[in-house]
């Protein structure tokens, strides 16, 4: 169960200076937080209200100081931060964060014990470092684009493959193992995480079945890219949806059993899965989703509902668990994975552009007379 309480989670102590951004950053520090890190969130004073912005929801749970780092005081206090810091995260472009005087360089300096974490599309080297980009377009030249979809053309699997999966995940992992390195060297040093990196490393299974010749470069052509029946998803008697993925030959077993169908052959004979999944489509069409689940539940026929996003934080399974928690109108999926001893912190609010400048700024020491003129100054915003 998910707690509050900051001082008992497994990041407590662990101090994280946050350079506004979108996307994997946002989502690593709201991460970093909720597993109990003091993140600061260092936005620009003039920036539209996060409120507005559709993804705010990866701001939450932790404090907000709008400060003009294009102002050499501005960029003096992001330094006066960073001095007391273990962890900074930045997702600007290349070069951005040098030419605010802020790049690694000035913030080792300043803190040697520094774990920089910076995090990009195509990394901070290479000819398409300073490009723009999006999950598409890093996805699209990992091979990662190419084996997922139809075979009539590629699909991207929403922003989770190399802005989530690729970015986010594996600068978490980089910056947890420098802390980790720091533990004995005493240095701190930068992470270069680059989504098209990660989206490289999670294809490796994929590329290794490729080279050993398991895998065939065309989509729907093997076991895991829709190619195999008994590994799809069916169209069920209301328009809804059930997933099957019936690997191994005693949950297969299991599959044909509750559908009540005969097959021809071999479960893994490819030339006859055109009909199997004929017969699969035909049959699984003749009931709604939900009765095909409820057949399904608890066997080893490895079948699934696909719920949409309205259904899923109310499944049974999912509500036993707690993985969703209310959160505004909605939901919010709580931080994973999970503790035994020292458990994880509860969503938090999202504070708007500027909302902790004066108790950012007091919890370093300043004085309320020194916090006014800076905002007098128009050097940092409280909201």
């Amino acid at each position: 169960m998910s707690t509050s309480d900051r001082s008992t989670a497994p990041l407590a102590g662990v101090r994280v200076v946050e350079i506004a951004g979108i996307g994997p950053g946002p989502y690593a520090c709201m991460l970093l937080a909720e597993l109990g890190a003091d993140v600061i969130r260092v936005d620009r004073p003039g920036g539209a209200g996060i409120a507005a912005v559709p993804s705010a929801v990866l701001n939450r749970s932790r404090a907000n100081i709008a400060i003009d780092m294009k102002q050499p005081a501005g960029r003096d206090l992001v330094l006066k931060i960073v001095a007391d810091a273990d962890v900074l995260i930045e997702g600007l472009r290349p070069g951005v964060m040098e030419r605010l005087g802020l790049g690694p360089e000035e913030c080792l300096a300043a803190n040697p014990r520094l774990v920089y974490g910076r995090m990009t599309g195509w990394g901070q080297s290479g000819p398409l470092a300073h490009a723009a980009g999006h999950d598409i377009n890093y996805a699209a030249i990992t091979g990662a684009l190419h084996a997922t979809g139809g075979q009539e053309k590629p699909r991207n699997s929403v922003n989770l493959v190399a802005d989530f999966g690729g970015g986010t995940m594996f600068l978490i992992a980089g910056v947890l193992a420098a802390l980790l390195e720091r533990s004995t060297s005493g240095r701190g040093q930068v992470v270069d995480a680059a989504m098209v990196d990660g989206a490289a490393s999670l294809m490796t299974m994929v590329y290794g079945m490729h080279g050993s010749g398991g895998w065939v470069d065309e989509r729907e052509s093997n076991l895991l890219d829709g190619g195999a029946p008994y590994y799809d998803t069916y169209r069920c008697k209301d328009g809804k949806f059930i997933a099957v993925g019936a690997i191994e030959p005693q949950f297969f077993a299991e599959l044909t059993k509750g559908l009540e169908v005969d097959l021809p052959g071999e479960q893994n004979d490819t030339t006859l899965w055109p009909e199997m999944r004929q017969i699969f489509t035909a049959r699984i069409a003749e009931r709604t989703r939900d009765e095909w689940a409820a057949l399904f539940e608890g066997t080893d026929a490895c079948v699934a509902p696909v719920l949409s996003l309205e259904e899923a934080p109310r499944h049974p399974h999912m509500a036993a668990r707690g993985i969703f928690s209310p959160h505004g109108t909605g939901y919010a999926p709580r931080v994973a994975p999970r503790f035994s001893r020292t458990p994880e912190r509860e969503p938090g609010e999202t504070s708007t552009v500027g909302q902790d400048s004066r108790d950012v700024l007091a919890a370093l020491g300043m004085a309320p007379r020194d916090i006014d003129q800076l905002i007098d100054a128009g050097i940092v915003r409280q909201a």
